[in-house]
């Protein structure tokens, strides 16, 4: 089916041009590129939003919602069913790589031997924001539309809870690098929070996808996994740099092939596939690289693919209005969580409010964990568009709240010294 179209020769569609469906694809690809970055740079939203978050809001407003309201034939025009599964095959293997690195990235080790510290605020800064998160989504979940046909009351309810606790570990380090504050001690207190966040946020995915009907095969998989994981370390430790690289894809395709066989998602076996790697066999500079590189190349696509999937089924006020709700409950729970953690470690107010908003950055992470949700019919696409909306806006306001902190933070520092 693929091959006949790739090769189908020009023929006329409904405007009378003679564009095929290759010629289509790439008009798609030029706008999904092109609309977020000039954006970006002619407006400088950096400070407010950067670029993924642009590229995410363009992702929705070029989605059905808004572009494929205002302007439907031309919509119809360029996001035909053939295209968009074109899209959809570049977006899979996008989030696999994304999420592949940003496995690899964590590092357990310090968590380790910080782990009373970094135990404390990690539980009370995911605790909170699922504890308010859950009580949104019960209060959501009491009207219809909001729960997905294939998702069982307390699944919708721990899944909506846990996307407002999320942190994007990989948009944390992307911004904290530009805040200045990564390699300094502060900047890897804060990673060490977010891993073991992660890691919690993975676990809570696979119980929430546990198929009791397919037990057998994720058992399986959990077992072959092991054994495979520890065959995978050993021969990683005796390849060579480039060989690594090519190893890794491999180990990623069938991790991800693995999971999906298993039920519960090609995503969660990407992210299994890059925790049992250490980064320090690929080399932290050239992992930085590869991931602004699928940042910059392939991520766009997936962004697109998210907005296709937007609806206001519910009507846009109540969609807002859900978004508003899920974005108070996530900012609110994150911001308590931490302030509690920070009194417990005689911390200054200053610097837990500084840590409470860089733990903000939902964006990417959340919405791959939406898009799971979705894809398990587990929510609806409405409550998937008020989840995304919440996302960006917690994102968009990290660094604006976050930047004057780390200048009164650094003054009190110099104060003291």
């Amino acid at each position: 089916m693929w091959k006949t179209h790739l090769h189908a020769p020009a023929r006329l569609n409904r405007h009378g041009s003679g564009m095929n469906l290759t010629e289509i694809y790439l008009i798609a690809l030029t706008i999904i590129f092109a609309v977020p970055w000039l954006v970006w740079r002619v407006l400088r939203t950096d400070y407010w939003a950067p670029l993924v978050v642009v590229q995410i809001v363009g992702g929705i407003l070029l989605g059905p919602g808004v572009l494929g309201a205002a302007f439907p034939e031309y919509y119809a025009f360029v996001f035909k069913p053939d295209v968009i599964i074109a899209l959809n095959g570049v977006a899979w293997w996008a989030v696999m790589l994304f999420v592949f690195v940003a496995g690899i990235e964590l590092d357990l080790s310090q968590a380790w031997k910080h782990r009373g510290e970094t135990g404390l605020t990690a539980s009370l800064a995911l605790g909170m924001p699922v504890l308010t998160g859950t009580a949104a989504a019960a209060l959501i979940l009491q009207f219809p539309g909001w729960r997905g046909p294939d998702g069982a009351y307390w699944q919708a309810l721990l899944g909506i809870g846990m996307a407002c606790a999320v942190t994007a570990l990989p948009i944390l380090v992307l911004l904290m690098e530009k805040l200045g504050i990564l390699r300094e001690q502060l900047g890897q207190r804060i990673l060490r929070y977010a891993s073991l966040d992660d890691i919690a946020i993975w676990g809570v995915l696979a119980l929430i996808l546990l198929d009791w009907e397919r037990i057998e095969r994720q058992g399986i998989f959990l077992a072959g996994f092991a054994a495979a994981a520890f065959l995978i370390r050993k021969m990683m430790a005796r390849l060579s740099g480039n060989d690594r690289w090519a190893v890794g894809l491999i180990w990623l395709a069938l991790c991800g092939l693995a999971g999906d066989w298993s039920g519960l998602h090609y995503m969660v076996g990407a992210f299994l596939a890059g925790v049992v790697l250490d980064a320090k066999w690929f080399g932290h500079e050239a992992m930085d690289r590869f991931r602004n590189i699928v940042l910059l190349t392939i991520m766009p696509v997936f962004f697109l693919s998210t907005g296709l999937r937007t609806q206001w089924e519910g009507g846009g006020l109540a969609v807002f209005g859900v978004a508003a709700l899920l974005l108070a409950a996530a900012v609110g729970g994150k911001i308590i969580g931490v302030q509690i953690a920070g009194k417990l470690l005689g911390w200054s107010r200053t610097e837990a409010r500084l840590i409470g908003w860089l733990l903000q950055t939902k964006a990417l992470i959340m919405i791959i964990f939406a898009n799971i949700l979705l894809d398990k019919g587990i929510i609806t696409p409405t409550t998937f568009t008020a989840l995304l909306l919440m996302a960006v806006g917690s994102t968009m306001l990290t660094k604006p709240f976050a930047t004057p902190l780390i200048a009164k933070l650094g003054e009190r520092v110099k104060a003291e010294a």
